[in-house]
């Protein structure tokens, strides 16, 4: 039987190592929830893993230990922030009260953040969102990385440029996080330090040639991930990673025709309130007969049951609560050098 971690016990660890570098407590309280919670939900490449990188960014003093972002402009119901390259989870989780607070009495408020630093899970935000009632829509892009090329394209230019959004029906949310591109950097690294392939031909090399391999990502001449789609039909993820580039870093005011400033995000969310469009009721039942006239869909073979986005991820997410969660190998490995680094003791199996 693998072992497993309490999350509790996980969060309490990942806030000592973060607060060890000198980050607020506040901030590394929210930070060591977001990364816990994205491992929560099955998101390995966007928990824990992302830790010690971060710590290395603090210590540095590439993330932002210690402040607030200024805000830019602030209308009631639009709202922009510069980041201040402070840590991610802690500047969303911040934007998105605010976002709902604001929604409650404009029906919508719309957050968008220019020079925060990474936010990890996307998917790590929503639940508390939707369970107000409240649906919300969360993006993000990194100007100073790329990844992706554009559909026809060899070389990359823009990131994965993930789209979140979550709203509630009568059973329990929806809830999605779909990246822009097949896959992820991150686990473009995973695969390539395991010497892994990709289930498929995800990237294209050097040359243009689509590829399994995700070691063509890398080199003297590297390759690109494709578009959402593929070689088939990647003219529609590029599309929609364009648009996620103009909600991002296009309405932030700042973004790849910028310098690059090292490991950053450009943020975009919204929060609506159906109250204040329909109704309450109105738009829960919309969503709920939707949702359950999928789930009774007669699945085709190969299929046990339709299933809606969110449901594995939030079943994974209550088992692991209960059971402990099972981390993906090597993570408290990567952690153990900060944990003897700041005299903490590392969490019990």
């Amino acid at each position: 039987m693998s072992s497993r971690v309490s999350a509790t016990d996980l969060v309490t660890y990942a806030r000592a190592l973060l607060a060890g570098t000198g980050l607020e407590a506040e901030k590394a309280q929210a930070v060591a929830e977001v990364l816990v919670e994205g491992d929560l939900l099955g998101h390995t490449t966007h928990g824990l893993q992302l830790l010690p990188g971060y710590l290395t960014e603090l210590e540095q003093g590439r993330m932002a230990r210690a402040g607030s972002p200024k805000v830019l402009a602030d209308f009631p119901a639009a709202v922009t922030w510069d980041g201040n390259r402070l840590p991610g989870p802690w500047l969303a989780r911040e934007a998105l009260a605010l976002a709902a607070v604001r929604a409650r009495t404009q029906g919508t408020c719309t957050v968008v953040i220019r020079r925060s630093h990474h936010l990890a899970c996307l998917a790590a935000y929503l639940q508390p969102i939707a369970e107000q009632g409240l649906m919300v829509l969360l993006s993000c892009s990194d100007p100073s990385a790329g990844g992706v090329a554009p559909h026809g394209g060899r070389k990359a230019i823009y990131t994965p440029d993930p789209l979140a959004a979550a709203w509630p029906t009568d059973q329990g949310p929806v809830m999605l996080d779909v990246s822009m591109s097949i896959t992820t950097n991150g686990l473009s690294k995973r695969l390539k330090a395991e010497g892994g392939r990709f289930p498929g031909a995800w990237a294209v090399d050097g040359g243009g040639n689509p590829t399994d391999d995700p070691a063509a990502l890398f080199g003297e001449n590297p390759g690109a991930l494709l578009p959402l789609g593929g070689t088939d039909h990647g003219h529609k993820g590029y599309a929609l990673g364009l648009l996620i580039e103009a909600l991002t870093g296009g309405l932030a005011g700042h973004g790849r025709a910028d310098p690059a400033e090292g490991w950053s995000a450009n943020v975009f969310l919204q929060v609506l309130d159906p109250a204040l469009f329909g109704t309450r009721d109105d738009f829960i039942r919309q969503t709920s007969w939707l949702a359950d006239a999928c789930r009774r869909n007669p699945p085709r073979p190969g299929f046990e049951r339709v299933r809606l986005p969110g449901e594995a991820g939030l079943k994974r997410r209550a088992d692991q609560l209960a059971r402990g969660i099972e981390l993906y190998p090597g993570i408290l490995a990567a952690l153990a050098p900060w944990a003897r680094k700041f005299g903490v003791v590392a969490p019990a199996a």
